[in-house]
């Protein structure tokens, strides 16, 4: 079973893995079960289909179901918005086996650069396919790294969190920022799975990180549109910052991340400090 083929078996195989059926609304037919899950045939019932259908759908045969159906099949399977994305790209990428048109390399407008500056004193990333990071504020490098000091093809998040110990010193929950690194970037191969850098980039990390492989073999999904991180700064210690995503109108591709912290909490203290000592580095540096 060639690429995306598989693809879409390890998701929909995965997800009925994990649906309780005691919630799933079936009714108990006193059959023991053998494996965690639904049953194909419990997944079709609930969906509307035909077994035989939902099987190969699974199997990740070259059909072509409808909108309706593929709804359905993601009700049936209690995915959420990201899943349910997700397995509308697979299964586009199944029935339509054309390859798309190489994408060039990303650019950050120079009003996003001006918009970056404005945001004094809030920490700021910007990512982009794959989650390269394209720019970042000042604040942005002083809390998590200087990504631009990075030979390029570093400069990414899920590299940066996963290949440098510096990224696992600074979460207080490394595992679970670095496990949402994998089911975003999960979700955003699902969407262009012929692209080389991100073909690269997944080789490249599940060889040489163990955790990186084993959650990739889970093959689940996210959507990061905000949250909260609990950091261990070397300059400032503790604190959390709460994060929002903003999608760019015309450039689906990239995102914007804004960081902040509660006012009047430590953690706001925290990054006046930072902002103090980064503001301080900046003009020690040009008066020399």
């Amino acid at each position: 079973m060639a690429g995306t083929n598989r693809e879409l078996a390890d998701f929909l195989r995965r997800a009925r893995s994990q649906v309780d059926p005691s919630r799933a609304g079936l009714p108990p037919d006193g059959r023991v079960r053998r494996v965690p899950g639904l049953r194909r045939e419990e997944v079709a019932l609930l969906a509307g289909i035909s077994t035989d259908y939902y099987a190969r759908l699974e199997q990740g045969r070259r059909i072509i179901p409808s909108p309706a159906v593929v709804e359905a099949v993601g009700r049936a399977l209690g995915l959420d918005d990201a899943g349910r994305a997700h397995l509308h790209d697979l299964i586009g990428m199944t029935a339509s086996p054309v390859r798309r048109p190489a994408r060039g390399v990303q650019r950050v407008r120079p009003g996003l650069y001006q918009l970056l500056d404005a945001l004094d004193g809030e920490p700021a990333l910007v990512l982009g396919r794959r989650t390269d990071v394209l720019a970042a504020n000042t604040m942005g490098k002083a809390l998590f790294t200087d990504f631009d000091r990075l030979p390029p093809r570093q400069r990414n998040y899920a590299r940066w969190m996963f290949l440098d110990d510096d990224a696992r010193s600074l979460f207080v929950d490394w595992d679970v920022h670095a496990r949402a690194a994998v089911e975003s970037l999960r979700l955003d191969a699902g969407r262009d799975p012929d692209d080389q850098a991100t073909a690269a980039l997944i080789a490249d990390l599940r060889e040489h990180s163990r955790e990186f492989a084993h959650w990739w073999e889970q093959h689940r999904v996210h959507q990061r549109t905000h949250g909260s991180k609990r950091l261990r700064h070397p300059l400032v210690g503790e604190l959390t910052v709460e994060y929002e995503t903003l999608s760019l109108p015309g450039d689906p591709d990239t995102t914007l991340f804004v960081y902040t912290a509660e006012a009047g909490s430590s953690s706001k203290r925290a990054l006046n400090l930072l902002a103090s000592w980064t503001a301080e580095t900046l003009t020690g540096r040009r008066g020399h």
